[in-house]
């Protein structure tokens, strides 16, 4: 151990120390000092008014109105939005911006546009009715008077006939009297007409014909002009119409009906001279009515415009001042003695500067009394803040996926940076993702121009492909190291230079066999098509699998060591870690796998690793790969049985023993979490010792010892999902590639070619780099999360969260 002590503190593989502080501001400056360290973003305050409503906390009302200013804003920004005008942000000639003058500024703005909205929507209802008006006009008009003609024409034929008017009287039958032309003021005719939508106008004819029997005209023509829905807002198609009918109760019925259909009714004289008239006044008013909402849109838009080259830095403004009252009201308000108390947790590192930060508000406040900051001790354990930057980030965020890391465990951030996207190229493993790296140019260039992905999109009005586009550009990092690491592990597998052997090499050189010798780089390319290639690749890929999760597991294995050495647990090195660390029977057979390759022997594993169970003593012939090994065996085999109670019983007895010792007076130095001694260092975080129940506890040991030694099985097979995922890709590229691109371009045919080249274009993008990207990735995830990380890695901790500015810049950005 004393070996191990001699190691550096590993200090960048765990989450930076904390420290509980407590702060007493007098009231005149505490707006300042939270404002102070709200731009600092170094602080994680605790809500102490937990049992409290947010309608009775103290500044309830401040963040009551600077929601309200939240509210007109997005209200002005709808409204741009509309307008299609861009809020183009103008240097503003004054830095500081008083919030009372700013909430009276934004009522201002808000009244006046609502009135200019009130004002725009009645011109525009009045513009509708009479454009409307006009387009029934015209139409009606033309019923009317065609029908005129048509009555006309028969009174002529009438008066032509060889009777008199008074003989026809006499002789006439009734139905011919009934057809005798009259004016409509004796007749009784009357006649409705409007305009109504032309998806509705087949459902309003025939409940008109219903509700009147059948004792009704109807007579409907499309208008030639669209018209705006007031409701939606859109250009919609509709139909003039014209009812005609006898009485005043057909006239309810039908009036009624058009009401209940949305259908306008306007009124069309029969006189042809006042139809002429009425249409030119009409005209007139829309010509007046067209000036005037021009006018009016100008000048609204003129408004708009110039609330949006402040609405940004308003929004700003009011998100960070309701961020501030939202803090505020976390905080105790002592009325005695006028302050308020707030405490937190923030990095050790960031202590004299959050110290100077505070004097600066104190200074700037004009305060007689200065803020009080002092280190307090903490029972509840400590949030967890690893220092990341553009390149980590994205693998941290990988591992808090699973979970944020307990406060100062060993952080499998730093290891994931190279081992996931190696495993990933592991399993995918093809050069073809050389074109990945062309984006990850273009996303590093954007990075240096500082150039955001999301204005794109927006400017391209395609918000989905932004959230893609800045989903990838997060994790632009990730995606380089994929690709570079695929196109090395395609090239140690030689698939490239296999296909151009079997394009371009001749016959009798793909004909011959593989070379045994070791080939320079990568796997000989003449295996392919030979033979044994199918087995000796899986033999290969199955064995480099296994060499793979036994390292990685293994060194999830150490992190474990060095977790209870840093917390100070030394019956979790002696009775977890020991016993694991030896029972190495897996670690045996990659002992076997690289003496197997280093030798050239064919010794057969499988069956080396089967006897060494059922029979450990026998002879192992022509299987042995070195002296002693049989001994070897033995003792491996003998230490993995006694692993097992050493790793289920020791330890819950021995805590049983201490607990009681505990109780009795004696010392329990043993049984604590931590080194850290809170008199040498105050400013570390008081380590929490909860209750001993030995059943609880005894439980645990034993899930955990069985789920150790079953995972010592399943979580190396698990890894052998390398092979098996990489054979799949290796083998389907093949078939894409014999099958299509190389069965097409065997024809004399342009066609065929093209045909053959665009399938093995699709499948290759969307089959190999698409869905196999996919499955390799989660593939992968599993491996990290699981098979490595379930060996040291609790995750149960929480992220910490400071209060900062630039979160709420962050949300006005995604907004």
């Amino acid at each position: 151990m004393r070996i191990f002590d001699k190691l550096p503190p590993m200090d960048h593989l765990r989450s930076e120390k904390m420290i509980f502080v407590q702060l007493i501001m007098p009231v005149e400056s505490a707006h300042r000092a939270i404002t102070y360290l709200g731009d600092l973003g170094l602080l994680q305050f605790k809500d102490l008014n937990k049992d409290k409503s947010p309608f009775q906390r103290t500044f309830a009302n401040q963040v009551k109105r600077c929601g309200e200013m939240s509210r007109k804003l997005n209200f002005f920004k709808d409204q741009i939005s509309k307008a299609g005008l861009l809020s183009t942000p103008r240097p503003a000639l004054r830095s500081d911006v008083d919030l009372e003058e700013l909430e009276v500024q934004l009522a201002d703005h808000e009244s006046e546009l609502l009135e200019m909205n009130a004002n725009s929507e009645k011109l525009r209802q009045s513009y509708n009715e009479l454009f409307e008006f006009k387009l029934v006009l015209l139409k009606a008009g033309g019923f009317l008077v065609s029908a005129q003609n048509q009555t006309s024409t028969h009174e002529r034929e009438m008066e032509e006939n060889l009777y008199t008017a008074e003989d026809y009287g006499d002789r006439a039958s009734l139905l011919e009297q009934e057809m005798q032309p009259e004016p409509s003021s004796k007749a009784g005719l009357r006649f409705i007409s409007g305009i109504i939508c032309k998806s509705k106008s087949l459902k309003f004819e025939r409940m008109l014909f219903r509700a009147t029997r059948g004792n009704m005209f109807f007579h409907q023509a499309p208008a030639e002009e669209h018209v705006m829905d007031p409701v939606t807002g859109e250009m919609v198609e509709k139909t003039v119409f014209v009812v005609y009918f006898s009485g005043e109760q057909a006239k309810s019925k039908i009036v009624k009906i058009c009401a209940a259909f949305g259908a306008n009714c306007y009124p069309v004289p029969e006189d042809i001279s006042k139809q002429r008239q009425m249409t030119s006044e009409v005209l007139t008013r829309l010509s007046e009515l067209e000036a005037t909402l021009d006018a009016g849109i100008r000048h609204r838009n003129k408004g708009l415009s110039s609330i949006g080259s402040h609405l940004s830095k308003w929004t700003l403004l009011v998100r960070k001042e309701k961020a501030v009252y939202d803090t505020l009201n976390m905080l105790n308000f002592d009325v005695t003695k006028k302050c308020l108390v707030g405490e937190g947790w923030c990095p050790i590192f960031a202590k004299p500067q959050i110290q100077e930060a505070l004097q600066h508000a104190t200074i700037d406040s004009n305060s007689q009394v200065g803020i009080i900051f002092h280190v307090m001790n903490a029972v509840e354990s400590p949030p967890t803040y690893f220092k990341t930057n553009r390149f980590t980030h994205a693998f941290q965020e990988i591992v808090d996926a699973y979970g944020v890391a307990r406060y100062q465990e060993a952080n499998p951030g730093v290891y994931t940076v190279i081992t996931f996207p190696f495993l990933f190229a592991v399993m995918f493993g093809d050069w073809a993702t050389a074109f990945a790296c062309y984006w990850d140019h273009w996303c590093l260039y954007c990075e240096r121009i500082d150039l955001d992905l999301r204005y794109i999109s927006s400017a391209l009005t395609l918000p989905r492909l932004g959230s893609f586009m800045e989903m990838a550009f997060g994790g632009r990092y990730v995606l380089l190291l994929m690709s570079l690491f695929s196109i090395y592990c395609g090239l140690i597998y030689n698939e490239f230079f296999s296909r151009s052997f079997q394009i371009f090499g001749s016959s009798a050189y793909k004909c011959r066999e593989p070379n045994l010798r070791p080939y320079r780089f990568g796997v000989d390319p003449r295996w392919r098509g030979s033979r044994t290639e199918l087995p000796f690749l899986n033999s290969l890929k199955m064995k480099m699998s296994i060499l793979f999760g036994v390292t990685q597991m293994n060194l999830g294995i150490i992190l474990s060591f060095f977790n209870a050495k840093f917390f100070g647990t030394s019956l979790d090195i002696w009775y977890q870690f020991t016993p694991q660390i030896i029972n190495s029977l897996f670690g045996y057979l990659a002992l076997l796998i690289v003496v197997k390759w280093c030798s050239g022997s064919q010794a057969d594993l499988y069956h080396v690793m089967i006897y060494m169970f059922l029979s450990p003593t026998d002879d192992l012939k022509e299987n042995q790969l070195f002296w002693g090994q049989r001994t070897l065996q033995i003792l491996l085999l003998l230490v993995a049985i006694i692993a097992i109670p050493w790793m289920l019983f020791p330890k819950p007895f021995i805590l049983r023993k201490l607990n009681t010792e505990r109780f009795q007076g004696r010392t329990y130095g043993i049984l604590v979490t931590s080194e850290i001694d809170l008199d040498s260092e105050p400013d570390s975080a008081r380590p929490h010792v909860e209750d001993f129940n030995f059943s609880e506890v005894f439980v645990h040991q034993m899930i955990h010892s069985i789920e150790f030694i079953l995972g010592a099985v399943s979580n190396t097979a698990s890894y052998l999902r390398l092979w098996a995922l990489s054979l799949a890709h290796s083998e389907l590229s093949t078939v894409f590639f014999e099958k299509v691109l190389l069965l097409a371009w065997g024809y004399d045919n342009a066609i065929i070619r093209l045909l053959g080249l665009a399938v093995f274009a699709f499948a290759t993008t969307f089959v190999l780099l698409m869905m196999e990207t996919l499955s390799a990735l989660l593939h992968s995830l599993r491996l990290h999360w699981v098979e490595f990380q379930g060996k040291f890695y609790y995750g149960d901790g929480y992220k910490f969260r400071p209060f900062s500015f630039a979160a709420a810049l962050a949300d006005v950005d995604d907004d």
